[in-house]
């Protein structure tokens, strides 16, 4: 069961992105990181999606201690949000293309489009571009109507992503009447203070049993492109506070995650039951996902599978 990982501290969840919605890539993903040892995915709360992530445990033959979870977001939340290019101001310097991580942006005849399917609203484009011309759309849709159908197909977890000042309560509440198994929270620390944030989760942990709940300490949103301690430190220092806290919850890393965060997390005495990894984790094997012979060129696969092996075994060896 997904809380006996949890206890035991064996937790690595892949984070395929809550705006991941690339089919193909989620397939290739799971599948990869699956073999590699990776027991936990987290994917968009999309049944088209969910349904691709079983057909790459499938393809992976592997279906003992591999947990499903969908992720959510309130309005503006960046898990839920999409770009758009405004054709009129963009001047086609190419910068935003660059900057994806996901390879979202592409140039058609006139003008530069977005692949909302891979877009995971990480920002970097916004940031990087000259003109102003991107901006961020909410994708947030009724939490019912959404998750109603992906728990009919048999998923093990539902995260909540919070961000801003928004009540949170009532969506919360809303998934404790949906969903009766493992509910996770995604907070981080860049928008709260200290003392806020620890509230804040404590009193959604109020109308959970104890450690049936997962706090993920997102120390720097969709930050983990580098593999340096300095990208990781937020996420670490943010789980200290909710180890200090000492709330009835499992701790996970993520936000800013790569190959060093759990022993940073050991070298800060930072006890945690796992950790989540999502950008780094797939920037490491894009040059053979991308590829189309993925599942069909072995060696392909296998370079692919000794790259992920290697991420899941670090991460997990310093949690023991």
């Amino acid at each position: 069961m997904l809380l006996d990982l949890l206890k035991e501290k064996k937790c690595f969840k892949l984070i395929c992105g809550a705006g991941n919605e690339d089919l193909t890539e989620v397939e290739k993903l799971v599948a990869l990181y699956s073999k590699a040892g990776c027991n936990f995915f987290d994917v968009s709360a999309n049944p088209e999606v969910v349904a691709a992530a079983k057909r790459g445990l499938k393809r992976a033959g592997i279906f003992e201690d591999r947990y499903l979870c969908c992720s959510v977001g309130i309005k503006d939340d960046p898990h839920v949000n999409k770009v758009e290019i405004n054709p009129d101001t963009c001047i086609l310097c190419g910068v935003c293309t660059k900057e994806c991580p996901q390879s979202a942006i592409f140039q058609s005849i006139k003008s530069f489009e977005i692949n909302k399917a891979r877009c995971i609203g990480c920002s970097k484009c916004l940031r990087s571009c000259p003109t102003g011309s991107i901006v961020l759309q909410s994708e947030q849709k009724d939490f019912r109507e959404i998750l109603t159908p992906v728990i009919a197909q048999g998923i093990d977890c539902i995260e909540f992503h919070i961000s801003g000042k928004e009540d949170v309560n009532e969506k919360w509440e809303e998934l404790n009447s949906l969903f009766d198994g493992v509910l996770s929270i995604c907070i981080s620390r860049s928008e709260f203070g200290d003392k806020e944030l620890i509230k804040r989760v404590s009193d959604l942990l109020k109308s959970r049993k104890p450690y049936t709940t997962i706090i993920q300490a997102d120390g720097a949103p969709m930050s983990g492109g580098k593999d340096d301690y300095r990208t990781t430190l937020q996420t670490v220092a943010t789980a200290e506070l909710f180890q200090k806290a000492d709330l009835p919850a499992y701790i996970i890393l993520s936000g800013g995650t790569n190959s060093k965060s759990t022993e940073l997390a050991k070298l800060c005495a930072v006890d945690i039951s796992g950790v989540g990894i999502g950008s780094f984790a797939r920037k490491i094997v894009r040059e053979y996902t991308d590829r189309a012979d993925f599942f069909e060129n072995e060696e392909v696969f296998y370079k692919a599978l000794e790259t992920a092996k290697n991420l899941v075994d670090i991460s997990l060896g310093n949690l023991k």
